[in-house]
């Protein structure tokens, strides 16, 4: 699978050999989306950690930008997976700029107030925006305002990644089922170009590529390391 794409277009991986070997990584211009299970979030991290790494090894040699939209960010844990790879753990949170949002008013000024305007300012080649559905699930948003303001913000992302020619990594958590989230997760779905999910069967962790314009999908077992790596990170 990874012959369909060329070593250039290789840009970013996650560094995990049983995801990589079937999984090439993202190039500049995708917008992509991880879901499903809290995984997601390591591999959220990684993707922070790994685009400081330089292009032969598997990064961007770029600093990270991550919109927080579920209060998810861990420092503790990006120090820990920096320390990994012999980045220093200090200097490479100084190059992940984190923005929180709390509603989903919040998170939609910062996609589309402050998001290109930062990308251009740090010369950031990856976005990453965690739990993007969460905040347009709020009750006090009404329904069909958090609706069509999700889908011009999914729009926005997509151009942006194009655009601006930066990788785009959303991700997005199961909520209690509502005809709002099926909406907005249909939303999201449509306008990435890459979904992956993140699942667990029968006590293990599954990395299932639902979507992508080159590869077939398919699904492969997450090997026990990366489940002691999520372990390790979320202590």
């Amino acid at each position: 699978m990874t012959a369909l794409l060329t070593r250039a277009e290789q840009a970013l991986s996650f560094g995990l050999p049983s995801i990589d070997r079937a999984f090439p990584g993202f190039k500049m211009g995708d917008f992509a989306v991880l879901y499903g299970h809290s995984f997601c979030k390591t591999l959220s991290f990684l993707l922070s950690v790994r685009c400081h790494l330089p292009k032969d090894g598997g990064g961007l040699n770029s600093p990270a930008i991550y919109v927080d939209g579920g209060n998810t960010f861990n420092p503790y844990a990006i120090s820990a997976i920096a320390q990994e790879y012999g980045l220093d753990p200090q200097h490479t949170l100084e190059r992940i700029f984190v923005s929180r949002a709390f509603t989903a008013y919040q998170l939609s000024a910062l996609i589309f107030e402050t998001l290109e305007d930062a990308s251009k300012q740090y010369r950031s080649k990856l976005v990453l925006i965690s739990d993007i559905t969460s905040l347009f699930l709020d009750r006090d948003v009404p329904t069909k305002e958090s609706m069509e303001i999700f889908n011009k913000a999914m729009i926005y992302l997509s151009d942006l990644a194009t655009r601006r020619n930066v990788i785009v990594v959303a991700s997005c958590f199961p909520f209690w089922h509502s005809r709002r989230r099926v909406f907005l997760e249909s939303v999201l779905f449509g306008r990435a170009g890459i979904v992956i999910r993140v699942k667990e069967l029968k006590g293990r962790l599954q990395f299932a590529l639902e979507s992508h314009p080159l590869l077939k999908p398919f699904t492969i077992d997450i090997l026990p390391n990366a489940v002691t790596l999520e372990k390790f990170v979320e202590a």
